[in-house]
C-alpha cells in the first residue's frame, strides 16, 4: 500500500510542472493495484467547481487503468460558463465520459468536463442536428429517433459523448461507413483567446478537415452540428467459427456482407470465432439467415464479444430480431455497463487492401497475445477527408485488442504488434494505447504539419496542449 501511495505522491510531484514528461507505463493501473491506490489515496473522485457548487467527479477514467494529474475539474453547464473557465485557466484539458485509455485527456492543471451540455436542436429541413458536446452517443440517438432521424454510424459504446467521439475519430463498421466525425457540419468551440469560434464544411472548406478529429488540440468544443439521415431498423445476425483462409480472397466480401460487420477472434484455431452481421432491414422484410455464412455456422445463441462463457445480457439484440437502428448497430446496451468493464485498449489502422496480410503478421504472435486478450475485434471503415482521421485518404481495416488489465504485458506487447504492422503503415486510434513514435506518427499524417499551423492559429501559446500531444503529433 505504500508503494502505491509513493508511486503516485512521488508522480505527482515529478508533474508539477507542466513541461515535464509523463511515464506511459504509469499512466496505468493493474486491475489489483487500482482498487489499492484509490483506498491508499482517498482520491478515487476529486471535488469540481461547477457554478459556484462542488460535485463528484471521478478521477480516473472509464475502465480505472488511468488515473488523472489533476484534481481541478471545471464542470460549466452553458457556454458562457466554458468561456469563463477558458479564461481562468493557463492550461487545460477538456474531458468527456473519460473513454479513454491513454493520457489525450489528462492534465498538471486543470481539466474541463463538457458533461453539462447536452442540448438537442434538430433541424429537419436541413437534415441535420446540433448537440452540445457532452451528450452521450445513445442520448442523441433516441431523441432524434424520436423525432424521426438516425446518425448514419454508431460505435460499438453508445456510452461516448459526442465531442470526445468525433475529437478522436472513434467509428464502427462497414466499408461504406465513414467514422462518426465524417458527419460533422460545423464545429463550435472556445479558444485560447476566450472567444466562441465556429467552423463548417461549407464556409471554411481549407481548415475545416483538420478542425473535426484536432484531439482537444484547437480548444473546448462546445456544440456540433452533424448530418442525420432518416430513420431505419437494423438487425443483427450472428455466425461462429469463420475460417481465417477464407479471408484471403474473401475479405471485402465478408467485411461488406451487411451494413455493418464485425469479426471478435482470440487467435487461436486459424479462425474469428464470431461474426456479427448488422443488417438494415426494409419495412416487411427480414435479414438473411442462411444456416452458413462463408463456412461459419449460424449461432444457437446470444452471444457476447469476449466468448460464450461471458453472460450477454448487457449485449444489443441478435438472433435476427427487428428494432430501431441504436439498438443494433452498437454491441452493447446504453442502460448496462460496456464491454467487461476493466480493461485496456489498443487499435490499429492498416489499408483495407493490406488487412489480411496484416491480420496474419499479428497472428504470428498468438501465442504471445491471447494470455493477455479478452478479444480482438477486425472492422472496416470507409476513406475520409480528415486530416487526423486514422482512415484519412483511404478505406481501412481496424485491428481492435480489449486487453485484461494488464499493464506490464501490455506495454512489452505493444511494440512486438507494432513492429509486425510496420509494413502495413497502421495508424493508432488516438484515444487507446500505443507506443508508435512521434516521428513515426507524422509520416503516417500528410497533413500533420498543416495541423499544427492550424494548432498555431488558434492556441499560439499550448493552453490546450498537454504531454501527450506534444509527445505524438505536436
Amino acid at each position: 500500500m505504500d508503494d502505491v501511495r509513493d508511486e503516485f505522491e512521488n508522480e505527482r510531484a515529478e508533474q508539477a510542472g507542466e513541461d515535464c514528461t509523463p511515464l506511459d507505463r504509469r499512466s496505468f493501473l493493474r486491475l489489483g493495484t487500482a482498487a489499492a491506490a484509490v483506498s491508499a489515496l482517498g482520491q478515487n473522485h476529486v471535488y469540481a467547481q461547477a457554478g459556484g457548487q462542488m460535485s463528484n467527479v471521478p478521477r480516473e477514467n472509464w475502465s480505472s487503468t488511468l488515473r488523472y494529474h489533476t484534481d481541478h475539474v471545471f464542470q460549466p453547464e452553458d457556454v458562457a460558463a466554458v468561456v469563463k473557465d477558458v479564461a481562468s485557466t493557463a492550461h487545460l484539458r477538456a474531458l468527456g465520459t473519460r473513454h479513454s485509455f491513454n493520457a489525450i485527456a489528462d492534465s498538471t492543471s486543470a481539466q474541463i468536463s463538457m458533461l453539462g451540455l447536452k442540448t438537442i436542436e434538430v433541424n429537419a429541413s436541413a437534415h441535420m442536428v446540433r448537440a452540445g458536446a457532452g451528450v452521450r452517443l445513445g442520448d442523441l440517438a433516441i431523441e432524434i429517433d424520436k423525432q424521426g432521424w438516425a446518425l448514419h454510424n454508431l460505435p460499438s459504446l453508445p456510452h461516448i459523448s459526442l465531442a470526445g467521439c468525433i475529437s478522436t475519430g472513434t467509428h464502427g463498421s462497414g466499408i461504406h461507413n465513414g467514422n462518426i466525425s465524417t458527419a460533422v457540419r460545423e464545429v463550435e468551440f472556445v479558444g485560447a483567446d476566450g472567444k466562441l469560434h465556429k467552423l463548417s464544411r461549407d464556409h471554411d472548406p481549407a481548415i475545416f478537415p483538420g478542425a473535426v478529429v484536432a484531439l482537444g488540440a484547437l480548444g473546448v468544443i462546445t456544440h456540433l452540428t452533424v448530418n442525420v439521415q432518416p430513420r431505419f431498423e437494423m438487425a443483427q445476425v450472428l455466425y461462429e467459427n469463420l475460417s481465417f483462409d477464407t479471408l484471403e480472397s474473401h475479405l471485402t466480401d465478408i467485411m461488406g456482407a451487411a451494413y455493418s460487420v464485425s469479426l471478435f477472434t482470440h487467435w487461436q484455431g486459424n479462425k474469428a470465432d464470431q461474426v456479427w452481421l448488422k443488417y438494415r432491414v426494409a419495412q416487411g422484410t427480414k435479414p438473411p439467415m442462411p444456416a452458413t455464412f462463408h463456412g461459419a455456422t449460424l449461432a444457437e445463441k446470444k452471444l457476447h464479444p469476449v466468448g460464450r462463457e461471458v453472460d450477454a445480457t448487457s449485449c444489443t439484440e441478435q438472433g435476427g430480431s427487428i428494432g430501431p437502428w441504436y439498438e443494433r448497430l452498437p454491441h452493447f446496451k446504453l442502460a448496462f455497463t460496456p464491454s467487461v468493464g476493466h480493461e485496456i485498449q489498443t487499435e490499429y489502422f492498416v489499408p483495407l487492401e493490406k488487412g489480411y496480410q496484416a491480420i496474419r503478421a499479428v497472428e504470428t504472435l498468438r501465442d504471445r497475445i491471447t494470455p493477455h486478450l479478452l478479444v480482438t475485434e477486425l472492422r472496416t471503415i470507409a476513406a475520409d477527408d480528415l486530416w487526423l482521421s486514422m482512415a484519412y485518404q483511404r478505406p481501412s481495416l481496424a485491428i481492435h485488442f480489449t486487453w485484461k488489465p494488464e499493464e506490464a504485458a501490455v506495454q512489452e506487447l505493444l511494440p512486438q504488434i507494432e513492429a509486425k504492422l510496420a509494413p502495413f503503415d497502421p495508424r493508432p486510434h488516438w484515444a487507446k494505447v500505443f507506443t508508435i513514435p512521434k516521428d513515426q506518427l507524422q509520416r503516417a499524417y500528410a497533413r500533420s504539419g498543416d495541423f499544427r499551423k492550424l494548432v498555431m492559429t488558434y492556441d499560439p501559446d499550448g493552453k490546450f496542449t498537454n504531454e501527450f500531444l506534444r509527445r505524438s503529433i505536436l
